[in-house]
């Protein structure tokens, strides 16, 4: 019988403790369960799991678009803010808008240095390479991961993987 997806994200986040990026992402193409996973998680560390698009379409409307590209990561760090030292993040295509100039896993990255973040990524993790969407559309990313925890819906897990000591 498989490892339930929170079993293998749990795994992930006490692995996350001992890295510089304290980022875990459950990764998946879209109605295959995140969502889900997100929030049983954030319910089982007795946290509310944030909805990234909420958060941010709110905080950015009022602004022009040079100001959203120059103060998104400052929001983003905001929406955290105050939500304890694990962040469950869901729902963050906005991340993604190309007209924002960002690099979504950097700016998630940088929200994991000083707190731990699970994130629900919507593409696929397949031999080391992380995507969002397919190729050929707008905001198409392709990474070659060396260090970030994922799991996949699929049951992949890069900390099935890795070493004890989760060096990379």
């Amino acid at each position: 019988m498989a490892e339930p997806i929170e079993n293998k994200v749990t795994r992930s986040l006490k692995s996350a403790e001992e890295l510089y990026h304290r980022l875990v992402l459950i990764v998946g193409k879209g109605g295959s369960g995140k969502t889900s996973v997100v929030q049983n998680l954030a319910k089982l560390h007795g946290v509310e799991p944030i909805n990234i698009n909420l958060c941010l379409s709110k905080e950015l409307l009022e602004l022009t678009e040079k100001q959203r590209q120059l103060k998104l990561a400052e929001i983003l760090a905001q929406a955290v803010n105050g939500n304890g030292d694990k962040v469950f993040l869901d729902n963050i295509d906005i991340l993604f808008d190309v007209e924002l100039k960002q690099d979504p896993l950097r700016l998630l990255q940088g929200l994991s240095r000083n707190l731990t973040v699970v994130a629900s990524w919507n593409g696929t993790f397949e031999k080391g390479k992380l995507t969002y969407a397919e190729p050929g559309h707008r905001e198409y990313r392709s990474y070659d991961l060396t260090d970030t925890l994922v799991v996949s819906m699929s049951g992949e897990a890069t900390v099935d993987f890795k070493d004890t000591s989760c060096r990379f």
